[in-house]
């Protein structure tokens, strides 16, 4: 039934407004997905410039949440980045690997014998051949794995196997560090089979087993430890490695400022230097003048006098002309 909004009041909101606004904030959010997917398919070494040109973007637009999120986007390791290069060109084959996962967790859980032997076997081939393809596409892209890396690709490969939520990370294709699997999921074996023929345990036997599966349970935590140490020190290098990728470029900006900065001081003392030699050349030339207008004036002094003397002489010339007449 359609909700009616009260007479005597201002409208607080309806069905129509309520799905305008999840249309609203689906937008948005579709709007951050698409650049966040646009970032992690580009190659690392454009994926932070390409970052900032985005979140600035979306703050010049007004839409702070998604500037928010991709400026909080971290930069993929070259693992991180070829594992999803790998999940966004080879769709079909990421699909079957996770149907494989899934299905391998599934003997797992179930503690199916049989059915882990035979995908266990699956698994060992597929990572290898996927961690190839991987390495191959990022050859192909130009940007060569190290075994380092295309080890770091296996074990995120088997992660994706082993955990459903890691599955989920890799498909997304957006994966900034390396995945590790969980210790309790089996590296590289199963199970092995149950022993043929109904041969009964003593029940000191029986001991000894619930003995020794404490001490599997101790080893299994310890294990688990382990990997989460392992886990944070991975971490903390990968930051470490953001870290000094980051003052590595921040280096290549101020040497490339220094330059500019010595050029424009070059330019600046050239500069100088043109208007000194200008301003002597000035000076030389405003004292020529001054002495040709003193000569000036001398000379006009003489015509002067000498305009005098003659008109004085011409008199005379005239009164003794007269005397003699």
């Amino acid at each position: 039934m359609e909700r009616r909004s009260s007479g005597h009041g201002r409208d607080t909101g309806g069905p129509d407004t309520e799905r305008a606004e999840s249309v609203e904030t689906a937008e948005t959010a579709e709007t951050a997905e698409s650049v966040l997917s646009e970032l992690y398919s580009a190659p690392p070494g454009e994926f932070v410039p390409r970052r900032e040109e985005r979140a600035a973007a979306a703050r010049t637009a007004g839409r702070k949440e998604d500037a928010r999120r991709i400026h909080a986007a971290r930069r993929p390791t070259l693992a991180a980045w070829a594992a999803n290069l790998l999940t966004r060109s080879r769709p079909e084959e990421a699909r079957r690997f996770l149907e494989l996962g899934q299905a391998l967790r599934e003997a797992h859980r179930t503690l199916d014998a049989a059915g882990l032997r035979e995908l266990s076997a699956q698994r060992r081939r597929i990572v290898a051949a996927l961690s190839r393809q991987a390495a191959e596409l990022a050859d192909g892209a130009g940007h060569r794995l190290s075994p380092a890396a295309q080890r770091e690709v296996e074990s995120t490969l088997r992660a994706v196997l082993a955990d459903s939520g890691a599955a989920d990370d890799w498909a997304a294709g957006r994966l900034a560090v390396s995945l590790v699997p969980p210790s309790e999921f089996p590296a590289d074996s199963a199970p092995a089979a149950e022993p043929r023929g109904p041969a009964p345990r003593p029940k000191s036997s029986r001991r000894a087993s619930a003995a020794g599966d404490e001490l599997a349970e101790r080893r299994g935590r310890r294990r688990e430890e382990l990997a989460r140490a392992r886990q944070q020190a991975e971490r903390a290098e990968r930051r470490l490695r953001d870290g000094q990728a980051a003052k590595a470029e921040a280096q290549v900006s101020l040497r490339r400022a220094e330059q500019r900065r010595d050029r424009a001081r070059e330019t600046v003392n050239s500069a100088a230097e043109r208007l000194r030699t200008a301003h002597e050349e000035l000076g030389r030339v405003e004292r020529e003048h001054r002495e040709a207008e003193e000569r000036g004036r001398r000379a006009a002094e003489e015509v002067t006098a000498a305009e005098q003397e003659s008109r004085t002489a011409s008199r005379r010339v005239d009164r003794l002309a007269s005397r003699v007449g």
